[in-house]
């Protein structure tokens, strides 16, 4: 009886890891990275109208100055994950040290208050995460500091109101080993910076800035 019930749980859990393998295998088997409940609630490629992943303060008022170079920052942060996505390291470290200058350059200085402390805030952590992927020897190691800079970015973006455009804030679960990661991109289609043509596919919208 204990060996038919250590067997039937051997059973199970080969069962669940094969499961939850299918769920971010490579986009040639058309696969994506959403378990049951997720493709539940994601029936239309899409998170829940009013879904939020950040949280953030509502700054929108800042000055046209701040606005302009946080969207110049969101650009270049575009171009950034577009190169991990096609595994371009050189890429990828050219558009990291564009985001580290642009950063330096943020007119901190005229923001007060709360937002001031914020802008800081989230400046810091992108100076950093972008300092250490234009320094990054390799695409695997540049991709270890993406989550933070998406998150970074993606807050300063809502924040201050500096998108022009529709964001998607998307999410792998397998990335940074199986602790999951964030990215920011523009088309709600699915393209992996943490894996490229690995797991192309692999990931889903969980949030939409409009």
């Amino acid at each position: 009886m204990l060996f038919k019930t250590e067997m039937k749980k051997t059973f199970l859990a080969a069962a669940m890891a094969a499961f939850l393998l299918a769920s971010c295998s490579d986009n040639k088997k058309g696969a994506t990275a959403e378990t049951e409940t997720a493709k539940q609630e994601h029936a239309d490629g899409m998170p829940t109208a009013g879904s939020i992943v950040v949280e953030t303060p509502d700054y929108k008022n800042v000055s046209a100055s701040v606005k302009t170079q946080v969207s110049q920052v969101l650009d270049q942060y575009l171009k950034l994950k577009n190169a991990l996505v096609e595994a371009n390291a050189a890429d990828a470290r050219t558009a990291a040290g564009d985001i580290l200058t642009l950063a330096n350059a943020m007119p901190v200085a005229t923001i007060t208050g709360e937002e001031k402390a914020f802008a800081e805030e989230k400046t810091a952590a992108i100076k950093e995460s972008a300092s250490q992927i234009s320094q990054a020897a390799d695409i695997k190691a540049q991709r270890e500091h993406l989550e933070q800079l998406s998150n970074a970015v993606y807050s300063l973006t809502k924040a201050f109101g500096a998108a022009d455009q529709t964001l998607y804030y998307q999410h792998c679960p397998m990335a940074r080993n199986d602790q999951g990661g964030y990215w920011i991109s523009t088309n709600e289609e699915i393209r992996n910076p943490y894996f490229g043509d690995a797991m192309l596919k692999c990931g889903t919208n969980e949030e939409v800035y409009n």
